[in-house]
């Protein structure tokens, strides 16, 4: 049985310290607002300080799905050509390529990875 994440109610979000990616880029921090250590489930708040360029790490792909909404500032996806602001949101499924991207002024993003099973999993 898979456990969920914690169990919060409101609490400040500035209270939730900002620390280094894995990998690490210059200027791109996270605060995990809330964590699954046995699926590896995650809520997060990442942000770009003005100047990020997430270029080092390449495009990325990944097994689990993530929801990301742009609250604050804007970037360029490098590999798309396009600038993302605040007000824009995109549902990724495993696999689906994204990325690199530099932030001139600086971007703030809220942003949910999750598993889904599979049916032969849940007996669907």
């Amino acid at each position: 049985m898979i456990m969920a994440k914690p169990e919060f109610e409101f609490s400040p979000t500035s209270a939730v310290p900002f620390t280094p990616c894995n990998p690490p880029i210059d200027g791109l921090s996270e605060a995990i607002l809330a964590r699954n250590e046995e699926d590896g489930t995650v809520t997060r708040i990442l942000k770009f300080e003005p100047g990020t360029d997430t270029s080092p790490n390449g495009a990325l792909r990944h097994d689990f799905w993530e929801e990301v909404f742009i609250f604050e500032g804007s970037f360029v996806d490098q590999r798309l050509n396009r600038t993302f602001r605040a007000g824009d949101w995109a549902t990724r499924p495993p696999g689906m390529e994204h990325g690199p991207w530099v932030s001139e002024h600086g971007a703030k993003m809220f942003e949910v990875r999750y598993t889904q099973a599979d049916a032969s999993e849940t007996g669907a």
